[in-house]
């Protein structure tokens, strides 16, 4: 068993390589940085009480998971939001977007683009909703929270009581029915 002291020895001694290892294969350092560190506490939480010789196997490991959960997140967020630009008034700066606003008429009269495009932006809205209410309930909960919330696996988890790979099995199969749903109806995503 690791004591508290060999443990923190573990994680300090492998830190920056860890780092280094995550921004090479997601090439953004706060990214790298969240992947290290939900590395390092996935280790102390769920194994920490393991025999030192075996905690730089089990942290490779969780590093390799807590990478492909990241790519899974970058892929899924690309696929279901990459239709989303659509909805932004040219010459926006980019700053902070919300797209309820967008679509909706704002009460003072003031409009971004023809009547045309605000009235199918809601349209195309108001068809995505309608998916999002057809979905099996556990699978609506789960991709909610991790998409339009950004709550994390773990957090997402404990909301729904049950475990990590059923929140990533709901949100990959609502992904998959959404995707299939709106492309039928001709909303490329």
């Amino acid at each position: 068993m690791a004591t508290e002291q060999e443990l923190s020895a573990f994680l300090k001694s492998v830190e920056k390589r860890a780092f280094k290892r995550s921004y090479y294969h997601v090439r953004n350092e706060e990214s790298a940085l969240d992947i290290v560190q939900d590395s390092m506490m996935k280790l102390a939480q769920h194994y920490g009480d393991k025999p030192p010789e075996e905690l730089p196997m089990l942290f490779q490991r969780i590093l390799s998971n807590c990478t492909l959960d990241w790519f899974r997140r970058q892929k899924t967020h690309r696929a279901v939001f990459s239709s989303m630009s659509e909805f932004v008034p040219a010459g926006d700066d980019g700053g902070e977007f919300d797209l309820l606003e967008a679509l909706s008429l704002s009460s003072n009269g003031e409009q971004t683009g023809s009547a045309e495009d605000s009235v199918r932006r809601a349209q195309v809205f108001h068809q995505i909703e309608q998916e999002i209410a057809l979905l099996p309930t556990r699978q609506r909960e789960a991709f909610l929270m991790r998409y339009w919330e950004e709550m994390d696996v773990a957090e997402t988890a404990a909301a729904m009581g049950c475990s990590e790979g059923s929140v990533k099995t709901h949100c990959f199969r609502a992904v998959q029915a959404l995707a299939k749903a709106l492309q039928a109806k001709g909303i490329e995503l």
